[in-house]
């Protein structure tokens, strides 16, 4: 029987003053049936992906049959995406949720899912992330850091949204300040549409557009209501650039001290949650919508996005050619299927 030692007092530091050091857990083994506290910090996210994470914790409780917990430290307590990656490789907090893009530093595979047209479409994207052939050498390739992939959750298709005007053609990001995430290849790829890359945390965009620091952003719909960057940037234009799934990461420390049966039974509540939230997120976002036309007026538009394509194509060239990221590419474009929708073939 693994076994679950004691938070160091080092832990206390920092994330730990919320609740204070004397609440500090002390994990045991399951035989001595003490309850193991996890903790799950996440930043600010849509209510479908707060109740997917939710899900999880009660899968979770319900499959140990309540030998194992989660705690949560919801919307951004203890940092942005960057810092709770940090505090779960380190130990300090179990779990966390986060894009994809923010794992590119750590790990080199996740650089992928930036790329603008990865996917043919939506069905496209699922028969990626459902594939393990392909996902699980990715969740394991920050193993070496101190932590691993369980799970993704649908994060939807991004799209550029404006305060000046819409988007029709790359044209109209020319000389524009676009806020992208801290992600290498989304800085090239709004470089490639003739824009002006600004990389910045989630919580800085609103205020960014609201003192025209930028002239817009880069996200699913759920910004518009839900951050409120509708109240400002008023106009939605579906490009779709790209699909980042977000992800759930774990300490593998925290997973080798589990019992075999309550790691599984974590791992099959982390693949429930995920169906969980396909189903929400996708209701969701058509309430997203009615909303920010209601009480923000916010125009949506579609978009050919066949000049975006041509655009970034250097940077399909780039994976495809690269001998780190050759293998991959071709995977992930050959769960397209057939047809020519997808140009960089």
């Amino acid at each position: 029987m693994k076994k679950r030692a004691i938070l160091t007092s080092s832990l206390c530091l920092g994330f730990l003053s919320l609740s204070g050091c004397s609440n500090a857990t002390t994990f045991t083994s399951a035989e001595e049936n003490e309850v193991i506290t996890l903790r799950f910090a996440y930043a600010s996210n849509s209510q479908p992906v707060i109740d997917a994470m939710n899900e999880f914790g009660r899968l979770v409780e319900e499959k140990t049959a309540g030998s194992v917990v989660l705690q949560y430290f919801p919307d951004g307590q203890l940092g942005g995406e960057r810092e709770l990656i940090e505090l779960t490789q380190s130990g300090a907090v179990d779990f966390t949720k986060v894009s994809a893009s923010a794992l590119e530093s750590f790990s080199k595979d996740y650089s992928i899912f930036s790329v603008p047209y990865l996917f043919k479409d939506e069905a496209h994207f699922f028969n990626v992330m459902d594939n393990e052939a392909i996902m699980e050498p990715i969740y394991q390739s920050t193993a070496n850091l101190g932590f691993t992939g369980m799970t993704y959750y649908d994060s939807g298709q991004r799209s550029f949204y404006m305060v000046d005007g819409p988007v029709h053609s790359p044209e109209d990001l020319k000389g524009k300040k676009i806020r992208v995430m801290q992600s290498e290849t989304a800085i090239k790829m709004v470089e490639l549409l003739g824009g002006s890359a600004v990389p910045m945390g989630s919580d800085e965009v609103y205020t960014s557009l609201q003192a025209n620091l930028i002239n817009g952003s880069e996200n699913n719909e759920f910004v518009l209501h839900t951050a409120g960057h509708g109240g400002v940037a008023k106009y939605y234009s579906y490009d779709e650039h790209t699909r980042v799934p977000d992800i759930i990461i774990m300490n593998d420390a925290s997973k080798e001290q589990l019992s075999t049966e309550q790691e599984l039974a974590i791992e099959e509540a982390a693949k429930e949650s995920t169906v969980f939230e396909i189903k929400a997120f996708s209701k969701a976002i058509e309430e997203e919508k009615a909303i920010a036309k209601e009480k923000y007026g916010v125009q949506f538009n579609e978009v050919d996005n066949s000049p975006f394509r041509v655009a970034v194509a250097p940077l399909h060239d780039t994976f495809k050619n690269a001998p780190t990221y050759q293998k991959l590419y071709q995977m992930i474009q050959e769960q397209g299927g057939s047809g020519d929708e997808n140009s960089f073939e």
